[in-house]
C-alpha cells in the first residue's frame, strides 16, 4: 500500500483535470492502486433524508456510471456507522449478509464489504465502498489509513470546487435551498417567505437546473460540497 504522502503527491496537479468526472475517476484509480482492493463504488451523500446516490464504479476491467443506485443509508448499519463516526468500516461473514445491498453484488468468494467515508471537518458528503477485498490485509492500521484517505479526498474535492457556484443562484434561490437544507417543507417555506408554494417550487426547479443536479438532494449535496451552505 502507498503511504499517504505518496497518495497526496498524486493529486498535486488537481487543476490539470479537464472536468469534475475526470477527477473522480482519477481518485478511484489512485484508491485501487494504493490499497489491497479490486473494485470501487463512489457515491455522493446528503444528510437531507440520509440519501446516497451512485456516481461511478471502477475495477480492473473498466468502469461505468451507477446512477441507478440510490440508498437510504440508515437501512445499512455499517454505512450509517461509517458516516456518523467518519471512520472506515469493514465487515465479512454474517455481518456482510446483513449489510450488503444486491446493487453492489459482484460474484465474489470473499463476502466482504468496506466503506470509506469522504469528509472534511464534520461534514461527510460521499463515500467509496468495495466488495473485492484481500481480507488478509485488513487491519486496524489499514482501516485508519482508509479513513485518512477519505479525509484527503474530501479536501481535494473541496479545493477543486468551482468558486463561482455561489454566484450561479439568485439570492432568492439560495435562500430557498438553505431552508431546504434546514429541513423546511415547501409549505413552511411559503409561509415563512410569504410566497406561494408554486413560487417556491419554481425557485427549487430553477436552482436544480442551474446546479445541473438531478434532484433536491443532489442540489443540496452540491451546495454543501462547494461550501455555499
Amino acid at each position: 500500500m502507498s503511504n499517504l504522502y505518496t497518495i497526496q503527491k498524486r493529486f498535486d496537479t488537481v487543476q490539470n483535470y479537464s472536468n469534475h468526472e475526470e477527477l473522480l475517476i482519477h481518485i478511484l484509480q489512485v484508491y485501487l492502486d494504493s490499497f489491497p482492493i479490486k473494485d470501487a463504488y463512489l457515491l455522493r451523500y446528503s444528510p437531507i433524508g440520509f440519501v446516497a446516490e451512485g456516481i461511478i464504479f471502477l475495477n480492473e476491467e473498466g468502469g461505468s456510471h451507477i446512477g441507478e443506485i440510490r440508498e437510504e443509508i440508515r437501512s445499512f448499519p455499517i454505512i450509517y456507522s461509517a458516516i456518523v463516526e467518519k471512520k472506515a468500516k469493514f465487515c465479512t461473514g454474517m455481518d456482510y449478509l446483513k449489510n450488503i445491498s444486491i446493487k453492489y453484488s459482484i460474484p465474489s468468494q470473499n463476502n466482504a464489504f468496506l466503506i470509506v467515508p469522504i469528509f472534511i471537518g464534520h461534514y461527510v458528503f460521499g463515500y467509496i465502498c468495495s466488495t473485492q477485498i484481500d481480507m488478509d490485509e485488513i487491519t486496524e492500521k489499514l482501516l485508519d489509513d482508509f479513513t485518512a484517505f477519505g479525509n484527503v479526498i474530501g479536501q481535494l474535492i473541496i479545493q477543486a470546487r468551482d468558486p463561482k457556484k455561489d454566484s450561479i443562484l439568485s439570492k432568492r434561490e439560495l435562500e430557498v435551498m438553505r431552508q431546504i437544507a434546514l429541513g423546511d417543507s415547501t409549505k413552511e417555506m411559503a409561509d415563512f417567505m410569504n410566497l406561494s408554494e408554486l413560487t417556491i417550487n419554481q425557485y427549487v426547479k430553477s436552482a436544480i437546473k442551474k446546479l445541473q443536479a438531478k434532484n433536491r438532494t443532489h442540489a443540496i449535496s452540491i451546495l454543501y460540497q462547494e461550501g455555499v451552505i
